[in-house]
């Protein structure tokens, strides 16, 4: 019997590959005043950035509640399931991860949490590494492994106009916030032990996204690799990225996506984010 894949909303798979995995994605929730959501089903990222540019919106995310989880995992049980590794965005981000943990608590080892240590396509990746697996009829510990695996594969890079909205959220600390305010300063950020943490720091916009660049191919290392390409209601400026990405990887690169983040991390980073996952592949 097969093992099953479960992820987050937070994953933010490309549309081209809905339906070429057997995923099953359980959403977070997002709050504007009051009135609460389910991500990417009730709640898209496009409601998110007006609310954000309104004066006296309140905007906030909350994770699934563990019952959530445990629904999903006994449905994937009842159709026939031997095992699950669910996949989620970093603890230190979210409780997601511990959500799960908890319900995986009532069906005992047959259901492996993967902490991706990311969000966004990085989790992606890992999850997506994972449902292959488990689609080739590896088992339990092999496709927790694949899972493992991918996830310290990837580098998340991102930059955004402000530090506001990430220091707001307590999902960035005060320190590091206040290098988004002084001298004009525009920071780069990236995924460093499930934290968001400053990498690199430039003068403007202009420069930041190229320097974004920078760090993709840098981090790319000398192997295959593929990168996924993250925006908010700016997908010109995305596919840009992803080209000059693509001219300096040559046919090193492999697989390229642009996909728009969705309200949960929307709601934390504000209009103006741009950001570029790589996806070091394994040697094999």
């Amino acid at each position: 019997m097969p093992v099953a894949v479960v992820t987050d909303s937070t994953a933010y798979l490309p549309a081209e590959l809905s339906g070429s995995y057997e995923l099953t994605v359980v959403p977070l929730t997002v709050v504007i005043n009051g009135a609460d959501g389910l991500e990417g089903v009730e709640i898209q990222p496009a409601e998110v950035a007006r609310a954000l540019g309104e004066r006296r919106v309140a905007v906030s995310t909350s994770r699934p509640a563990p019952s959530q989880f445990a629904a999903a995992y006994r449905k994937l049980f009842d159709e026939g399931a031997d095992g699950i590794v669910s996949v989620h965005l970093s603890a230190q981000l979210s409780g997601t991860h511990e959500a799960a943990v908890l319900a995986a608590t009532e069906f005992g080892s047959r259901v492996e949490v993967v902490d991706s240590g990311t969000t966004g396509m990085g989790l992606g990746f890992a999850a997506l590494a994972a449902a292959d697996a488990a689609v080739k009829g590896q088992d339990l510990p092999s496709v927790r492994a694949q899972a493992v695996t991918h996830a310290e594969q990837v580098s998340t890079l991102f930059y955004v106009d402000t530090l506001e909205f990430l220091r707001r959220g307590g999902r960035i600390g005060a320190a590091s916030a206040l290098v988004g305010t002084a001298l004009s300063v525009k920071p780069i950020l990236h995924m460093a032990d499930g934290k968001i943490v400053v990498k690199d720091r430039v003068r403007t916009a202009g420069r930041a996204l190229a320097k974004l660049v920078d760090l993709a191919v840098e981090a790319s290392g000398d192997g295959l690799a593929d990168i996924a390409v993250h925006h908010l209601q700016s997908p010109d400026r995305a596919a840009a990225l992803a080209d000059q990405v693509a001219m300096r990887l040559g046919d090193r690169l492999r697989d390229c996506y642009i996909t728009e983040i969705g309200a949960v991390v929307a709601a934390h980073v504000g209009p103006g984010v741009a950001g570029i996952v790589v996806h070091r592949r394994p040697a094999t």
